[in-house]
């Protein structure tokens, strides 16, 4: 915690996050974590506070291929992803991205 200027209370510092698919820094509530927990089970942590190891995606397919050609989200969880994981964070984000349609 930081400080403010004229020294009353502190200022909580966001950090911005970044997606293993195209790299872009985002604040963390604008990207889906996806995360292998120390059981070794891989899940989409709607949240963004489950415990284990995690990697942040933006909400869309582009960055999901991208991240799936580079072999980014095995790296970054330190284990081979398998491909039909891969499908589960499809179907997450078009149902995602069709319920952010409906609002």
């Amino acid at each position: 915690m930081a400080r403010r200027e004229d020294g009353s209370g502190t200022v909580r510092r966001v950090r911005p996050r970044t997606c293993v698919g195209c790299g872009t820094e985002s604040p963390k509530k604008s990207l889906v974590r996806i995360v292998r927990s120390p059981e070794g089970r891989f899940f989409v942590d709607v949240t963004g506070r489950a415990p284990g190891r995690g990697a942040y995606i933006c909400p869309d397919l582009k960055c999901l291929q991208e991240a799936r050609r580079k072999k980014a989200l095995s790296r970054c969880l330190r284990i081979e992803v398998p491909p039909a994981f891969y499908d589960e964070i499809a179907t997450y984000l078009k149902n995602l991205a069709a319920r952010e349609e409906k609002v």
